[in-house]
């Protein structure tokens, strides 16, 4: 799949078939975080990858929003370095990994970190040191059925040449 038909067809999916994501795939993944722009050339983050069922239902059980993860196939959780622009650089490798994921053919769906409450406890289940800052939880996995990409806004409503 070519990148913009990757930006077309991403979207959150939240019921996982039982099928596994295979390991290359997952590296995959994480590599193309890796291979973020990054402000300053800093490249502050760090990738935690979780497959085993007990660490991903636990890690559901902490993010309030992310419960469906106990049923994903794995998860990437991106954790930056507290830098300057830590938390844009963490987004930009968080897009990157799930557009990889998409033109693998892996669903995903992108659950909130760094301002939520229960970041820190999710970086102490992940025994990540406490100078990092949680930038997303992603859950992975084959969907459970063929999901169809939402609607967006026309082009022609969203793009302002010269100004606004």
């Amino acid at each position: 799949m070519d990148i913009f038909e990757a930006f077309k067809n991403r979207i959150s999916v939240r019921e996982y078939g039982d099928k596994p994501v295979e390991k290359e795939k997952l590296e995959k993944m994480v590599n193309a975080g890796r291979l973020a722009p990054t402000a300053r050339g800093e490249q502050p983050w760090e990738f935690v990858v979780v497959t085993g069922r007990e660490k991903l239902k636990e890690l559901a059980d902490i993010a309030d929003h992310g419960k469906f993860m106990s049923g994903a196939a794995a998860a990437i959780i991106v954790f930056c370095k507290d830098t300057k622009y830590y938390l844009e650089d963490g987004c930009a490798a968080t897009e990157n990994v799930l557009l990889a994921a998409t033109a693998l053919g892996v669903a995903s769906c992108w659950i909130a970190g760094d301002k939520k409450e229960y970041s820190i406890r999710i970086a102490k289940a992940l025994n990540v040191p406490q100078s990092f800052k949680l930038i997303s939880i992603l859950s992975l996995g084959y969907p459970k059925i063929k999901p169809e990409p939402h609607q967006k806004r026309p082009f022609n409503e969203v793009i302002h040449w010269e100004e606004f």
